[in-house]
Parts: C-alpha cells; sequence; structure tokens
C-alpha cells in the first residue's frame, strides 16, 4: 500500500484499523556502471513488494544517505551524520503525531546506519512505539544466499545488479575485480578513493544470471515480510 497512491483522507482511515509503516531508506551515490540510485531502488522496490500483500502502508524512498567516501563521484550526494539523525527523526515525530506507532526502517545503504542510533533514542521517549531497523542485504538468510552462489560480493557488484537497477545500453565487463582492501579504504580521503577504486566497484564480478538474482531477491523478500509481520510486541 503506497502512500504516494493514497490522499489523507484514506491514511486516516487506515490508522484506524493499522498503526505500521514502512520507510525505505536509500543513497544517491556511484555504483559503478549500475543506476547511481541503486540503494534507493532496491530498498524501495523491495519494501512495497514485501508489504503489499499485507496492506501495509509504505512510504516514499528517503534517497539521501551518508556517504562521504563517494563525494568526489559525479553524482553522489552525501549528507552530514547530524542532518541524517535529524531527519530519522523528524520522520518518526511526524508518524508518531498521526498515529502510526510501529515503524520498520528498511535500510538499503550501510553508510546510513547512524540512523539506527537516531531512532533507538528517539524510541527511549516514547514507550508506547516500536522500531525496527532492518539492513536487507546482510540478513541473515538473503546473505546466506548470496554467499552460496559466490562469496565474492561487495558494493557495485554482481549482488547489486538486478535488472531493475541496471541502466540500459550499459555493458557490464566479463570479470572478476580483485576486492580492495577494505581497512585501506577506510583511511583514506575521498579524492583517493576514486583513484583507488576506479569504477567504484568493491571487487567482484560484475553481473551473474538472472535466476540466481531472483533467487536472492524471493528470499530477500521473505525476510522482510517476516518483519512487518511478526514480533511487534
Amino acid at each position: 500500500m503506497k502512500i504516494a497512491e493514497m490522499n489523507w483522507f484514506q491514511v486516516e482511515t487506515y490508522l484506524k484499523s493499522d498503526d505500521r509503516a514502512i520507510i525505505p531508506l536509500g543513497s544517491t551515490e556511484q555504483h559503478a556502471y549500475l543506476s547511481n540510485a541503486v540503494d534507493s531502488i532496491l530498498a524501495e522496490t523491495l519494501a512495497n513488494e514485501a508489504a503489499g500483500p499485507l496492506g501495509v502502508a509504505v512510504f516514499p524512498v528517503l534517497a539521501f544517505g551518508i556517504t562521504p567516501y563517494f563525494a568526489t563521484y559525479p553524482g553522489s550526494i552525501s549528507l552530514r551524520m547530524d542532518t541524517y539523525a535529524r531527519i530519522i527523526t523528524d520522520v518518526l515525530d511526524s508518524l508518531h503525531s498521526t498515529g502510526f506507532k510501529r515503524v520498520l526502517f528498511v535500510n538499503g545503504h550501510g553508510g546510513n546506519t547512524p540512523g539506527q542510533t537516531a531512532a533507538l533514542e528517539w524510541l527511549n521517549g516514547h514507550a508506547d512505539c516500536r522500531i525496527r531497523w532492518h539492513n536487507w542485504w546482510n540478513s541473515p538468510k538473503t546473505l546466506a544466499k548470496v554467499h552460496e552462489i559466490d562469496p565474492v560480493a561487495s558494493h557495485a557488484s554482481w549482488m547489486e545488479n538486478f535488472p531493475w537497477t541496471r541502466l540500459p545500453n550499459i555493458g557490464m565487463p566479463d570479470e572478476q575485480k580483485p576486492m580492495i582492501d577494505l581497512d585501506k579504504l577506510k583511511t583514506i580521503a575521498a579524492p583517493l578513493v576514486k583513484d583507488y577504486l576506479g569504477d567504484g566497484n568493491f571487487g567482484g564480478r560484475y553481473q551473474r544470471a538472472d535466476d540466481e538474482m531472483e533467487a536472492i531477491w524471493e528470499i530477500a523478500l521473505a525476510e522482510t515480510r517476516s518483519l512487518i509481520e511478526d514480533g511487534w510486541a
């Protein structure tokens, strides 16, 4: 149930029988040959497909996140940590003021995790609410399936290459890029990051078969849906 396809009268009616809200969180940043909106596309698509059969309200994706390491890649936008924390808090304040009390953040970008701390701090002052933070790509069953298919998987590699994150008429290198040194990456500034990463893939093949990607997606859907349905008490 997409909030974008509802008016406020319909949302008011929804809140008479359900207080759950799904907030997809993404980022706008380089993903090598894939869309700059990969994290946003995946989080929003997953949230809508998981919640759709349950009739739970899904808000539009928050498409900007925390990604300072990609600052010199054109098209990447990074929010400061304090900005992001305030956004998460403002979102929760707004939802709570109109009657939403159970909120699932479906996060598609690792850099956004400071937002989880902000949400937990907010929760301390709102004991009547429940919050879940779901990093969908590394949830246990989804990540296990990724590793079963190919353990060399990373940012902007095959594991983010779904039919809906590809760009038309953009080919992919047919090779497996060696994994970068993630510890080194954490020690260098953005201009050096671009020199070090090159195209932006952290390591691994650029694309795998669509049936393998569909198998991962089905597990991710099931894991996400289970969080929407169960265990809020």
